[in-house]
């Protein structure tokens, strides 16, 4: 996910505190099929305002990889109504803060402004979708700008390739477009003709591929009627297919060595496909996750890191997408450990998942864990605004924003056991020495 600019105000934000409580909303389509939702809260005086797109890296053509993080930044180029490089000027001018994010399902563009600026927030949403200027010199610039984003976060940051995948995705995708970086390649970039650019714009930026939401100090009937003279004209766009890709199962370990400029400490590992985000295995494999590796009382970093010191640092997570996920377990080395000696500590700890019910004490540490977490993820305007889009939009259950932490009070210890054996496996895996680039005669 590739970020623009961090929010000034979030103490503002805070709308909760420290108990869980019910998002109320209300959503309802446009004519031209622009999903809305609002979310009311009256507590203090800010309004977030965004708009995701169901457009992400994965929907790109072969040749043209990075469009949809590209258009990430293009889209603040400026608009007919708001001048070339205005667009943060306009947003900081009326005291609010803006930013950005791309994955490889969706593109998110989001304000957050004191509540009395709300129809600025919608025009200039509105302004996005509608009248964007797309011509050459916004192109070229934002070409240069991604450019150097790409060499200061992958090609010149330690591990970049392991933050953002791109060391790992080729192996573990053959036909699915998960395959590719979100931020893409350069060459493909500079090979692009404006009106390919264009093209992308009017399949994809249509209303009837968006979700508006609308959250914070606001009055439901007088947001909707903003709303309504906002975007209620804006021409549907066409339909869009959805990728539709399978991928055969890994049944062979895939081996594979990485070399990276910026780095000294290698690193060992183990990466896995897994099924989709909407899956209820990917929310148990979420907490298989915190066994191992959250916190300093987690199970790898109190074996690998505190009692054997083989280990500098150690980490497993979850890379959950629309269609497959990605499980990722790894470990720095400590001094001169050999990765193999990383590599079957780890594995040590796999098979006690899949051997072994973990203790009733570790569950109940695990699901208070998690509570905390979603009182968290609802504790501020923002916050609620992205999650009750992405529900809708990638999960298709926009109450999973109340919901979703049922799913997770009703995992066992016996579905930590029985995933951990249907997915961690060897012979489903990469297998991945992270090394420094050697030095060269």
């Amino acid at each position: 996910m590739i970020k623009k600019i961090s929010s000034a105000f979030c103490a503002l934000f805070l709308t909760f505190s420290g108990f869980a409580q019910e998002v109320e909303y209300t959503e309802y389509d446009l004519d031209n099929g622009l999903h809305v939702i609002l979310h009311q809260d009256n507590t203090a005086p800010v309004v977030t305002v965004g708009v995701m797109y169901h457009v992400g890296a994965k929907d790109e053509e072969a040749g043209r990889t990075g469009f949809a993080h590209f258009f990430e930044h293009l889209l603040f180029e400026g608009t007919e109504n708001i001048a070339r490089g205005e667009w943060f000027n306009v947003v900081a001018a009326n005291g609010g803060s803006n930013n950005a994010n791309t994955t490889q399902d969706r593109t998110y563009y989001y304000e957050t402004f004191p509540s009395n600026n709300l129809e600025l927030g919608l025009w200039m949403e509105s302004e996005r979708m509608f009248h964007p200027v797309i011509n050459k010199i916004g192109v070229d610039t934002q070409n240069e700008v991604v450019k150097e984003e790409k060499r200061s976060r992958i090609d010149n940051s330690p591990y970049g390739k392991i933050i953002y995948s791109t060391g790992i995705s080729p192996y573990m995708f053959d036909k699915h477009p998960y395959k590719n970086s979100v931020i893409g390649t350069m060459e493909d970039l500079d090979a692009a003709q404006l009106d390919e650019f264009k093209a992308f714009f009017d399949k994809y930026y249509g209303p009837n591929n968006a979700t508006l939401v609308v959250a914070g100090d606001i009055d439901a009937k007088d947001t909707k009627e903003m709303i309504k003279k906002y975007f209620s004209t804006i021409p549907k766009g066409p339909k869009v297919e959805r990728v539709n890709i399978k991928e055969e199962p890994i049944q062979k370990t895939i081996t594979a060595t990485e070399y990276d400029d910026n780095i000294q400490i290698p690193a060992k590992l183990y990466v896995y496909r897994t099924p989709s985000m909407k899956d209820r295995d990917a929310y148990v494999l979420d907490m298989i996750s915190s066994i191992l590796t959250d916190g300093k009382s987690s199970r790898m970093y109190k074996k690998m890191v505190d009692e054997d010191k083989e280990a500098l640092q150690v980490l497993a997570f979850p890379r959950s997408q629309e269609d497959y996920g990605m499980y990722v377990m790894g470990a720095l080395a400590m001094g001169e450990t050999p990765l193999d000696k990383l590599g079957e500590s780890m594995d040590e700890e796999i098979k006690k998942l899949q051997t072994e019910l973990i203790s009733e004490k570790e569950y109940q540490k695990l699901q208070n864990k998690f509570e905390n977490r979603f009182v968290n993820s609802n504790s501020s305007v923002q916050g609620i605004a992205g999650s009750l889009a992405t529900y809708h939009m990638l999960y298709g259950d926009t109450d999973l924003i109340n919901k979703e932490i049922e799913i997770y009070r009703g995992i066992t210890r016996e579905d930590i056991k029985e995933v951990a054996s249907k997915y961690l496996n060897k012979n489903q895996r990469l297998d991945l020495d992270y090394l420094p680039t050697p030095d060269s005669e």
